[in-house]
């Protein structure tokens, strides 16, 4: 009986929508300057690249639960800078990270000591781009502390800054986190405030801060809502994120949201720049991204592994047609 059942117009629906997005954006590059793909699959990292991902950041970030000594911190920033990158070259997609103690985490003052100490034996290593994602959750003293202790780490290291704006009172933790980077002395060239939405994001721009959008769904910022800021505000200085993580979330919300602006007859080159080509320049200014190195990933070979770990299981065979639904 369920051999037979044909599928409807209306089943078929979501499928040609599916496809004709991807349609809408093809040859186009994407960029996401805040994703954790620690808590995300192989199978994101293939939708990632077949709808034109090339480069990913992946900040550090709070697991969802309290880490309770700093060798589990020592573990997940090796595993940034080691493992994830390896499985992301895997794809075809070249990986850097930030690197930072967390804001909620923050207000543990002790194991936050031990974090601080081991902070310098991982910011100066290959493919970091930035000290974070730091700054406010819910605006604690403690959180201030580490907060400032962070700053000065990325002006003594010259390294570019990734704020996290909180949840709650929004508007006045992006002002503080603001005021305080320029108190710090940095440029606010090298400082990306992320999470913004429409009550932040003139402030941020007017003061020369990157305004970084994360599009994420039912919370922060909706891709139909960054098409208006985009038509409100332009291009210049705003780049979006998905920042996909281990909740409902999205690692195709980048290239998803360059298919509505297109949609919206946003033109070509704004798309790029907030898609593309702001997180490179801002994420740049670290020294190690180098545009090249996008093309040399690609060059995937996926019998490697690293420490005796690889992508594939068994015998099993790389991922030839994307379009099968065989799994051999």
């Amino acid at each position: 009986m369920c051999c037979s059942h044909q599928l409807s117009e209306k089943d078929l629906q979501p499928i040609t929508a599916q496809a004709g997005w991807q349609e809408n954006i093809k040859g186009m590059r994407f960029f996401d300057p805040h994703v954790h793909m620690t808590a995300r699959t192989t199978d994101d990292y293939q939708a990632m690249a077949d709808a034109g991902v090339v480069a990913i950041i992946e900040p550090a970030f709070w697991l969802g639960q309290p880490r309770t000594g700093v060798d589990t911190f020592r573990d997940y920033y090796a595993s940034l800078v080691g493992w994830e990158r390896f499985r992301s070259s895997q794809f075809g997609i070249k990986h850097y990270c930030t690197i930072g103690l967390n804001s909620k985490e923050a207000n543990n003052e002790k194991l936050a000591e031990q974090v601080m100490e081991i902070l310098p034996l991982f910011i100066y290593k290959e493919g970091v781009v930035g000290i974070g994602e730091i700054g406010f959750d819910d605006q604690t003293a403690l959180e201030e502390k580490y907060y400032r202790a962070q700053l000065e780490l990325a002006k003594e290291a010259n390294l570019p800054v990734q704020i996290h704006t909180p949840h709650r009172d929004k508007k006045k933790g992006t002002q503080r986190s603001m005021d305080i980077a320029i108190e710090h002395g940095l440029d606010p060239a090298m400082v990306i405030v992320d999470h913004n939405n429409e009550e932040t994001v003139k402030e941020v721009l007017d003061r020369g801060f990157w305004a970084a959008f994360t599009i994420y769904p039912f919370t922060k910022m909706g891709n139909e809502r960054m098409v208006e800021v985009v038509k409100q505000y332009g291009s210049k200085g705003i780049m979006i994120n998905s920042a996909a993580d281990w909740g409902i979330s999205d690692p195709l919300a980048v290239p998803k949201t360059a298919a509505l602006m297109k949609a919206h007859n946003i033109s070509i080159q704004d798309i790029e720049l907030v898609t593309y080509q702001n997180a490179i320049t801002a994420f740049a200014q670290s020294g190690q991204i180098d545009v090249a190195d996008f093309d040399a990933v690609k060059n995937i070979d996926q019998s490697l592994d690293y420490n005796g770990s690889r992508v594939l299981r068994g015998g099993q065979q790389p991922r030839i047609a994307k379009d099968s639904i065989f799994i051999r």
